[in-house]
């Protein structure tokens, strides 16, 4: 006989008791069950519930009073110096004669235990979360997360911006070198154009330091930085702190939930990036294929939320807020600048002058006066340095020797803008010219990189190779061969003109303006007079 649970045996014992008469003893014999279970369906169709057995006997019985006292010597005990289960256990072991007991067993009695016996000491119930509404197009949370990437085949520490609306659980994500206040403050700005508004209401944050100077006690009230005070101003926000520890991570849940959540799904393998600008293009991606998901107990996905709560944000600010940090160092001797601990390099021009950097959360932009100079990716490592070789050509070209061995060929071969065409045209130029005469051959054809692009010098080098040449005007002549046959070119382009470099800081007199201070010439001018008399000579005429 198939199985049947015990409502459905009462139903079927009421059933034929009913409908065919048949006796007690002819139901148990038929369903193979005792008289009484038997009494017990005739007389409720509901079963009654099953008496539970009285608790086995366990190792761990004769221990438990020692337990409960380890534990409520905890109640007065500082908070970093309170038993853990190891310790329990240990203690057990080593002094209460407990063997035969397991760890998994201790482990699940303090797990049990432990709440009890801090509410039978009114120290408070169990923690409870109260459910909160959240208004549309009002409240939001911000979190950073760590994430690693494999950038540029190099597993990479980096920072997730997270901007969440309550509401609708729509999320903005981007990833950056540093969880510094750039990165803040661009990650705001790129919440605020993607979500298309500012939220009305107030936001929550940690404590982080590029918000909050100083925690003020144990009270809500915060000294915030300068910086986030002005960038609060200009963005409208309202701010709202979290308390400090793991306490406060629950008073913005949504967010810290989500850091997780999308990072498991769309971080996972670790991803495999050129740029952290092609992450961030496949998070924004990742941010409008999560408008499809749909959250438990919601009827609309996130997408259908976001569109009603978009028209209840605040309008974007007018004017821009540049969140950029300007620093002023200063070039040493080797050409670089250092900025948090890692160096960057400038042109060689500018050795021993203070320059202006901008540093943003992924880039570093350096300025000469009002003029870009250089543009470097921003390094994390400590010590780190992103050197280009284009800065050191003008010092290269009379130190001629300190190229083989310099750190910024290093890196150009590292990242490939030095290439196998470079090298193949040096090693010509030194077999033919010499080693210095070679090398300067070689700092020519790299001076011609600022004025066209590295596939028509590259084309050039191969073809100057191909024909036995070994000259920098050669390589430029067929750069400009290739140039003109590449297509939609008409051959007449001028060539761009080279950025003229930035005027000397030392004290260097010009001609021009020497010419302003120099005594008038009086002397008379020069004649031919004297040369005109040979045109009458005898000996020319008998020449003729």
């Amino acid at each position: 006989m198939q199985s049947m649970s015990r409502v459905e045996l009462y139903a079927a014992i009421r059933r034929d008791s009913r409908e065919d008469g048949l006796s007690s003893r002819d139901l148990a014999g038929k369903y193979r069950v005792g008289r009484r279970t038997v009494a017990l369906a005739l007389s409720s169709a509901w079963p009654e519930p099953r008496k539970k057995l009285p608790p086995r006997k366990s190792r761990l019985d004769r221990h438990k009073e020692a337990i409960d006292r380890m534990l409520r010597a905890d109640l007065d005990a500082p908070r970093k110096q309170r038993h853990t289960t190891k310790r329990i256990f240990d203690r057990l072991t080593a002094g209460h004669d407990g063997d035969g007991i397991s760890y998994p067993m201790v482990r699940a009695y303090v797990a049990g235990r432990k709440p009890e016996i801090w509410v039978e000491a009114g120290r408070g119930p169990p923690q409870v979360s109260i459910p909160q509404v959240h208004r549309p197009g009002e409240d939001a949370e911000v979190d950073f997360g760590d994430v690693y990437i494999d950038l540029a085949r190099a597993r990479t520490l980096c920072y997730m911006f997270v901007f969440r609306l309550s509401f609708s659980d729509k999320a903005v994500h981007c990833v950056s070198a540093s969880e510094g206040q750039e990165a803040f403050f661009e990650g705001h700005v790129h919440a605020f154009r993607v979500l298309g508004g500012v939220p009305a209401g107030k936001v929550r944050y940690d404590n982080l330091t590029s918000a909050v100077a100083r925690v003020l006690g144990f009270t809500r009230a915060r000294v915030e930085t300068d910086r986030w005070t002005a960038f609060r101003s200009w963005a409208g926000l309202d701010a709202f702190y979290c308390q400090p520890g793991l306490q406060g991570a629950h008073e913005k849940g949504g967010v810290e939930g989500d850091l997780g959540r999308f990072r498991r799904r769309w971080l996972v393998p670790v991803p495999k990036v050129a740029s952290l600008a092609e992450l961030n293009a496949m998070l924004a991606e990742a941010d409008a294929a999560e408008d499809g998901r749909r959250i438990a107990y919601r009827a609309a996905t996130v997408g259908q939320d976001f569109t009603a709560e978009q028209r209840l944000l605040r309008p974007l600010p007018g004017e821009p807020f540049d969140t950029a940090t300007v620093l002023w160092p200063r070039v040493d001797r080797y050409a670089r600048i250092s900025v948090g601990k890692c160096r960057y390099s400038v042109p060689a021009r500018l050795i021993d002058s203070r320059v202006r950097v901008a540093l943003s959360a992924n880039e570093l932009r350096i300025f000469d006066g009002g003029k870009l100079a250089a543009t470097h990716p921003r390094l994390t490592a400590a010590g780190a340095e992103h050197l280009e070789l284009d800065h050191y050509l003008e010092i290269l070209v009379r130190k001629p020797g300190a190229l083989p061995g310099s750190a910024a060929l290093a890196q150009a071969r590292a990242t490939g803008v030095f290439t196998s065409a470079h090298d193949a045209f040096w090693a010509a130029a030194r077999a033919r010219h010499g080693d210095a005469a070679g090398t300067r051959a070689l700092i020519e054809v790299l001076l011609v990189h600022r004025r066209m692009p590295p596939a028509q010098v590259i084309a050039g080098i191969t073809a100057t190779l191909a024909a036995g040449a070994c000259s920098a005007d050669v390589v430029a002549v067929e750069a400009r061969k290739r140039a003109a046959a590449a297509p939609g070119s008409t051959g007449d382009e001028p060539w761009p003109a080279l950025p003229r470099p930035a005027r000397s800081r030392a004290a260097v007199v010009t001609l021009p303006r020497r010419a302003a201070v120099l005594p008038a010439d009086r002397r008379p001018a020069p004649s031919v007079a004297a040369y005109d008399q040979l045109l009458a000579s005898p000996a020319r005429e008998g020449g003729a």
